[in-house]
């Protein structure tokens, strides 16, 4: 697809780092039987790391 605008790329990857770094974060914090701490709407949300179920990513 020739039109794809120039930074789509770089977005692409930076999404694709994001979710990696996030998934590390959640399986250190697995192993050490920490919590996450979110803010939602104004509202903290302290969750236990173990509780977080992530999907696993096809790529292509």
């Amino acid at each position: 697809m020739g039109n794809k605008h120039p930074y789509s790329e770089l977005r692409d990857k930076l999404v694709a780092a994001s979710k990696l770094v996030f998934q590390r974060l959640v399986e250190s914090a697995k192993l050490n039987d920490d919590y996450l701490v979110f803010s939602e709407n104004g509202k903290v949300l302290k969750v236990k790391a173990r509780s977080i179920e992530l999907q696993k990513q096809n790529k292509g």
